[in-house]
């Protein structure tokens, strides 16, 4: 059986750009048709590489934002690269697991 398009679906995350919020092994659900929103964690479809960014709306502009000053903030000319918005995090520890809005 197969995930249909638009089915909630979970990633595991890599990497540390959206540390401290998020960090490694984090498992994060995404919602496909998942309403978004100045400040919501998103999913998104950047120079060919799925990442995982916040998502900052300035005056018409948008932004994927790394919690991780390490990493540069991306500018997007539409929102047409937003897949998705994260739903759910979910981490080794109960204390770990938090829902998104």
């Amino acid at each position: 059986m197969s995930c249909g398009q638009n089915e909630p679906f979970a990633l595991q995350v890599l990497g540390d750009s959206m540390e401290p919020e998020f960090v490694e092994g984090h498992i994060i659900i995404i919602e496909p048709d998942g309403a978004f929103k100045n400040g919501s964690y998103v999913f998104a479809l950047y120079q060919d590489e799925y990442i995982f960014r916040q998502l900052v709306i300035d005056n018409e502009r948008y932004f994927l934002k790394p919690l991780n000053d390490n990493y540069p903030t991306l500018e997007i000319e539409t929102l047409d690269p937003v897949k998705g918005v994260i739903t759910q995090r979910a981490g080794t520890r109960r204390r770990e697991h938090k829902h998104y809005v």
